[in-house]
């Protein structure tokens, strides 16, 4: 049993406190009472169908159903073991917003392995980010001569911000990865992406403009958000 679910669903009263704190809630068609009742029924098919949907993926994890409920209850934990298990099982690319994990994996993952930092200006890609504005473009490309201006050291050796990560530092980071199972993680979201992929018709490249990683980028039903009657 993943930790998360013990210390996540002790005994869920169903008071529906953490649906009315939860920021998502507001916004998107979520509501983290009926998950919480959904795990608890331990029914297969509704905890398949739970993987296998967009739900899961709405939660910003947060914890504020955390602060609030009063028997203790976390359902942020319970998405947490939710999204992995959804993961390892390769349900995660039957929905939309599942099959964004690769996205996530590739852009913050990847940077952290290259680089040191979550997200790093050299690998943001202007086209894939218009609502940044040309403003965004011009500090792309003079990004080295404004960094050090403002104070910091820009892919240079010794403290600042935006510095070069020491290369004994990179492999830390890599293997604090790898003992995490992390790693593992990544390729078992990229092994289920490559899949998923080829049967839409794709053949999933580690290219930054490889269209199948586009279109689960960029892909929005326009399904997501909370009706307003």
């Amino acid at each position: 049993m993943d930790i998360r679910f013990e210390e996540g669903l002790r005994a869920c009263i169903n008071c529906g406190t953490c649906t009315a704190i939860c920021p998502a809630a507001s916004f998107y068609d979520y509501d983290p009472k009926k998950i919480a009742t959904q795990v608890q029924s331990a029914n297969d098919e509704i905890i398949e169908a739970l993987l296998k949907s967009d739900t899961i993926w709405y939660c910003g994890e947060c914890m504020s159903c955390k602060t609030r409920c009063p028997r203790g209850n976390t359902p942020g934990l319970i998405i947490m073991a939710l999204r992995q298990l959804s993961i390892e099982t390769g349900f995660f690319v039957e929905s939309e917003k599942g099959r964004q994990v690769l996205a996530l994996k590739r852009i913050l993952g990847g940077s952290i392995l290259r680089s040191g930092y979550c997200v790093h200006i050299s690998a943001m890609d202007h086209a894939m980010h218009p609502e940044q504005g040309p403003v965004w473009g011009w500090i792309r490309e003079n990004a080295k001569d404004l960094y050090n201006r403002l104070g910091g050291n820009f892919e240079e050796e010794g403290a600042g911000a935006m510095r070069k990560i020491a290369d004994e530092d990179l492999k830390e980071l890599e293997r604090i990865f790898e003992v995490t199972q992390a790693l593992s993680r990544f390729d078992t979201i990229e092994k289920f992406s490559a899949a998923k992929a080829k049967s839409m018709g794709y053949n999933l490249t580690e290219k930054i403009d490889d269209p199948y990683f586009r279109m689960v980028y960029t892909a929005n039903s326009g399904k997501h958000k909370k009706s307003r009657l």
